[in-house]
């Protein structure tokens, strides 16, 4: 469940971000997912960073390359001391489908091979971060092409600070400018 506080220290309002404004004080939840390398992602070595959380289904061919490939142009448009302090993760919505192989290809294919953390898992760690974040992940419809796939920037000290959705606000443009804003 997410955790309610009062917003501070990210410094920004709402009009300094371009994705919509979500409820005020909500910050990052709690996980620990293994990257497709093996690597494993704590929320809490997070704290610090701009961290961009999107849910992604490496079988899904309408919304999640559109989503990879604007969160690789994004990153690219950004100076390389803003890169460093941002993470950008996408977690399985279909752990039976998604596999370290399909994930090095599905990051490979749409270009963001070191730039966007893959987090993998089975539904039963999976599904306490979909409930965390209040997402459908396509396991639960049985359709690769229907989930949940917001992008939602949190800002450096853990609150969420905007979202953009592919095909209406998510361009490259506007990801940058409000990893900037939360940078601020």
């Amino acid at each position: 469940m997410l955790a309610s506080i009062a917003v501070g220290g990210c410094g920004t309002s709402e009009a300094d971000f371009r994705g919509i404004a979500p409820p005020e004080g909500i910050r990052l939840p709690s996980f620990s997912l293994r990257e497709h390398s093996g690597r494993v992602t704590r929320s809490d070595e997070l704290q610090g960073k701009v961290v961009l959380v999107t849910f992604l289904d490496t079988q899904c061919t309408e919304a999640c390359p559109v989503i990879a490939g604007q969160i690789g142009v994004g990153l690219e448009l950004l100076s390389p001391d803003e890169r460093n302090r941002v993470v950008a993760l996408a977690v399985s919505s279909d752990p039976k489908e998604d596999t370290a192989p399909s994930v090095r290809a599905f990051l490979r294919q749409h270009h963001v091979e070191g730039q966007l953390r893959y987090l993998l898992g089975s539904e039963r760690e999976l599904r306490p971060v979909w409930e965390a974040f209040h997402v459908l992940p396509s396991a639960d419809t049985g359709d690769d092409e229907l989930h949940s796939a917001p992008l939602r920037i949190f800002a450096p000290d853990g609150v969420w600070v905007s979202t953009l959705h592919a095909d209406a606000d998510l361009t490259p443009e506007n990801l940058a400018h409000d990893i900037r804003a939360a940078l601020d």
